[in-house]
């Protein structure tokens, strides 16, 4: 079984350097904000995306130990920092009292300070990038943020009004995940000079990478036996129709699909309803289905790895292709 230390591994040291740079980096005066920024900053998760710029900087870098570099850091920081903060927005958004088996920010210090704390995260974020004067790195990772909030207000509208089609799914979890998933593996090439196409490459590579992350995610939610910090079915007490059930719903006739969006808009406060649908999700193959599209995405991302010479960086990164397709949290 692949985990994570196994891929660090790799980068080990730069990863560890990494986090005393952001910890240089992110303060705050007044001691509400520094203890709220603290929470949010040790709750950082698997640290996908700053791994994703080190092993990229590494794989991509003419020469040895440029990984480790100022450049390399800052480019890590800023996708990392925008996507802690969205998170933040996220569990306002949806309500949410958990965020990966801790009290989320708003549950803590109630929705209003939370978003402020997204927001202190973002806008310091961006002076600090701003201040380095790499305006390559900053504009290139600013544009995912556009994404990120495309992505929420299709997602609030499609659950709203009950649309959600295949297309629309994809088009969601790409500019909610992938997108910036994308942005890490290919500012991790721009930071050590990478050749323009090496640059592209690398994004692709992230946004495949990106787009079966999700769907994984989307799929462990219906997994009671999942380790995700989070209750199970999450999603449907949020009305959300990810790719699991959507599955499903392709396949029913018009009666049958009014019958199970009528159950979905139960799910709220009826867990019978909630139970329901999670048993329908399994036993029709809604799960088979959401993980075949999911290994079609893993697959793609090792594929472009082939462009690269063999090396320490490159099992890494196909080996984080194979964790993302075999994680239960």
């Amino acid at each position: 079984m692949i985990t994570l230390d196994m891929i660090r591994k790799p980068v080990t040291a730069e990863l560890e350097a990494f986090d005393e740079f952001v910890d240089r980096q992110f303060t705050a005066e007044g001691e509400l904000l520094s203890d709220m920024l603290r929470y949010a900053l040790s709750s950082r998760g698997k640290g996908i995306r700053p791994l994703l710029v080190l092993l990229s900087a590494a794989m991509n870098s003419p020469v040895t130990g440029a990984a480790g570099g100022r450049r390399v850091h800052l480019a890590a920081m800023l996708v990392e920092m925008v996507h802690v903060a969205s998170l933040i927005h996220d569990d306002v958004i949806d309500e949410a009292d958990t965020r990966r088996g801790k009290p989320s920010a708003n549950a803590r210090w109630q929705s209003h300070k939370a978003v402020i704390l997204g927001d202190f995260i973002l806008a310091r974020n961006m002076n600090i990038g701003l201040a380095s004067g790499q305006y390559d790195l900053v504009t290139h990772v600013c544009g995912s943020m556009a994404a990120l909030c495309e992505g929420e207000v299709l997602q609030s509208d499609c659950a709203e009004k009950r649309t959600m089609t295949r297309q629309a799914y994809l088009d969601i979890i790409y500019k909610k995940t992938a997108c910036l998933i994308g942005i890490s593996a290919s500012a991790g090439a721009m930071a050590v000079g990478a050749p323009r196409e090496k640059v592209a490459l690398m994004r692709r590579f992230g946004e495949a990478v990106g787009m079966a992350f999700q769907i994984q995610d989307d799929i462990l939610d219906y997994t009671h036996t999942a380790h995700t910090g989070k209750p199970a079915n999450n999603d449907l007490r949020e009305g959300k129709i990810t790719l699991p059930l959507l599955a499903v719903l392709d396949m029913a006739g018009s009666e049958r699909r009014a019958e199970l969006l009528g159950r979905l808009a139960c799910c709220h406060d009826d867990e019978r309803s909630v139970e329901y649908l999670q048993q329908i999700v399994e036993n029709e193959g809604g799960l088979a289905f959401a993980a075949e599209v999911m290994r079609s995405y893993v697959t793609r991302a090792v594929e472009m790895l082939a462009e690269y010479e063999p090396s320490d960086y490159r099992t890494a990164l196909a080996n984080l292709c194979t964790y993302i397709s075999e994680r239960d949290r």
